[in-house]
């Protein structure tokens, strides 16, 4: 959303705002920050690039990942080499400290695993110096272990699929830990059904949300309310706590949320109302698989 995609989020980003968020991000105890070349058809990496100009680069021990995507029907291993230069360029970067292939899944007739195809340039890639690590970021966790089956990835990029009302994740993350794979766990906060759970939604991880999960993000807000505690705070906690997650990875475009997320960091929650949080995880055929 740092690029303003209003059509998915709802709201124009100016880049006023987004240019202050991120000098604020710069200066705050957040360290990991996430883009991709297709967002906002670039805008994302080129505002990010523009802060980091204005600011001399990155703070120290800062890591910055983007990802590799494909355009118009093409995912070979020539569009990630141009898509690693595209973004290199917006960033101001000559390597990125992860770099990820992104969204396998909406190329379902492309092979990604054969002689000249996108593995073999992101392996080249990092052979190269311009990535330090390589991820696969995916929302399919079919395809997910298909390209860990590789052994070149080392990050794994999951959205949407391990949250406070949906588990779909969990059993490919045990296999991504045991094997030392990175782990982020991303859109913890289901888009605003888990931060904003009284308003309507019609989507979750990007597609129609299923009936019923709605309504279960409703009860855990009046147990968390209960508490006086915000349903946020939980939905992000859960991510964290869990030690098998490297990076949490969640979205905002205002300087506002800074404070908001390290105060929701800093919060404590009963282990009581954890337990009822549990007791009202909907059953698997609401998650997404």
């Amino acid at each position: 959303m740092l690029g303003s995609v209003p059509q998915i989020f709802g709201y124009e980003v100016p880049e006023d705002d987004a240019s202050a968020m991120l000098s604020s991000l710069f200066e705050s105890p957040i360290s990991f920050l996430d883009t991709s070349n297709g967002y906002s058809g670039g805008e994302s990496e080129r505002r990010i690039g523009a802060a980091l100009q204005a600011r001399g680069g990155a703070p120290e021990g800062f890591v910055i990942a983007t990802k590799a995507d494909g355009r118009n029907g093409d995912f070979s291993g020539r569009r990630v080499l141009a898509s690693i230069e595209e973004s290199a360029e917006r960033l101001g970067m000559d390597d990125f400290p992860v770099l990820y292939l992104h969204d396998p899944e909406y190329y379902p007739e492309v092979d990604f695993f054969g002689p000249g195809g996108a593995v073999e340039a992101m392996v080249e890639a990092r052979k190269t110096g311009k990535a330090d690590h390589l991820g696969i970021a995916t929302g399919s966790i079919e395809l997910a272990h298909r390209f860990l089956d590789t052994g070149e990835f080392e990050v794994l990029l999951m959205h949407s699929r391990y949250t406070l009302i949906d588990r779909s994740a969990d059993e490919l993350y045990d296999r991504a830990f045991s094997e030392g794979v990175g782990i982020v766990n991303g859109a913890v906060l289901g888009a605003g059904v888990l931060s904003r759970p009284q308003q309507d939604h019609a989507l979750y991880g990007y597609l129609p949300l299923k009936p019923g999960v709605l309504e279960v993000a409703r009860r855990m807000e009046e147990e968390t309310t209960a508490e006086g505690i915000p349903l946020a705070t939980l939905a992000i906690q859960f991510s964290l706590r869990d030690p098998r997650v490297a990076s949490t990875a969640i979205g905002f475009s205002k300087k506002e949320r800074i404070p908001q997320t390290l105060e929701a960091l800093a919060t404590e929650v009963p282990q009581r109302l954890w337990e009822r949080i549990e007791e009202l995880v909907p059953p698997t055929e609401l998650w997404l698989h």
